[in-house]
């Protein structure tokens, strides 16, 4: 049932990974738990419906793509993103941090102003402060609201990686103070420190001084090394609070989020599976394969007999290979859209197994699958 108040409940733990539920006043989202990314409103090249039928719980939208365009004034016309898109669900945005770092030479960062970016549509100068992203949140109306952060790029520089935590907690207190006082919705803060454990224990301390409704990991998946990110997790995600839920922000493959569940993370988010869809990838049980590849020329089997949805378990491989290769616009629909059937497959597996004492095993048999 819905809830009147964002709150997360701890079910039960096998070792670090932990099986909980985040209960929004749209619903409810099982943790672990994968979101398919919407950056502009919509998990490309799959309908709204049929996301829905994939199980998925909740989707990801972005603050800076939806605050250029379609903008604000026509979001609020419709009461935020839900009813413009059609989705019922909660939703959670990025505060556009990201777009700090990954569009970094497109603007400049002012502590006290916040981001200062050139818009990469037209041009045109646009100042997002951390009062300003929390203001298109809502106006979004997200279920789940990040702080607006500085991301800095891989680095082993702790200066530089030092500053971006004194920026970022800056921000995270102008954030927390213009959120106000709001039960219905959650504020998530959000750790940097690169790969230093020193780096991230300090942010995480001065971020729980402040007090979010979550956690997320931000300035990872940026370059480093799947080991390192694992190393990293393995040695900081125990500093946070155990009753607030923990997101690692813009992870994964099926193996990036297995390990991160192993270190005690409960959120996850990529492109990875649309993006992949679109270049004829596709993630099974079986683990990667690339519809592109001609030995699937004459193969008559479906990715996946068990997934009815749009009946895909109706199309060959065979069939998708030459949609592939035809660059067919439909390759990219069926294939995201089986791709995010997985994923929420493989997450309901792996809550299932924490519940069940037996999440080593699935670690075991599939962390090195998709490498």
């Amino acid at each position: 049932m819905p809830s009147k108040e964002f709150s997360f409940e701890l079910i039960t733990q096998d070792n670090k990974a932990r099986l909980g539920k985040i209960h929004t006043s749209r619903g409810e989202i099982d943790t672990p738990a994968f979101m398919p990314v919407g950056t502009q409103g919509t998990v490309k090249a799959i309908f709204t419906d049929d996301i829905l039928k994939t199980s998925t719980q909740i989707i990801l939208g972005n603050t800076y793509h939806l605050l250029l365009r379609p903008g604000i004034d026509i979001l609020k016309k419709f009461n935020g993103l839900h009813d413009f898109m059609n989705w019922s669900k909660p939703i959670l945005t990025d505060s556009g941090g990201y777009q700090i770092m990954s569009l970094s030479k497109f603007n400049k960062i002012d502590l006290k102003i916040g981001a200062i970016f050139k818009s990469h549509l037209d041009g045109k100068k646009i100042i997002l402060s951390p009062e300003k992203s929390i203001q298109v949140q809502k106006s979004i109306n997200s279920d789940i609201i990040m702080v607006l952060d500085e991301c800095p790029k891989l680095t082993t520089d702790k200066k530089v990686l030092s500053k971006a935590i004194d920026v970022s907690t800056n921000w995270a207190k102008r954030s927390k103070i213009e959120f106000g006082n709001d039960k219905s919705k959650g504020l998530f803060g959000i750790v940097q420190g690169g790969l230093y454990k020193d780096l991230r224990i300090e942010s995480i301390e001065k971020l729980i001084e402040i007090n979010f409704n979550g956690y997320a990991m931000g300035g990872l998946a940026v370059g480093e090394k799947q080991s390192e990110m694992f190393k990293i997790l393995n040695e900081t995600t125990s500093y946070l609070p155990k009753e607030k839920p923990r997101y690692l922000m813009g992870v994964g493959t099926p193996s990036d989020i297995l390990g991160a569940v192993n270190e005690g993370i409960d959120m996850f988010d990529c492109v990875m599976p649309t993006r992949s869809g679109r270049t004829g990838l596709a993630f099974t049980w079986q683990g990667k394969v690339n519809l592109k590849n001609s030995k699937y020329q004459n193969d008559k089997s479906p990715l996946d007999e068990n997934c009815t949805i749009r009946n895909l378990n109706k199309y060959s491989k065979s069939y998708l290979n030459h949609l592939v290769k035809s660059n067919e616009m439909m390759a990219s629909m069926l294939i995201s859209l089986h791709n995010i059937y997985f994923y929420q497959q493989f997450m309901r597996e792996i809550q299932k197994n924490i519940k069940n004492g037996t999440f080593q095993i699935f670690y075991k048999k599939y962390i090195n699958l998709f490498d």
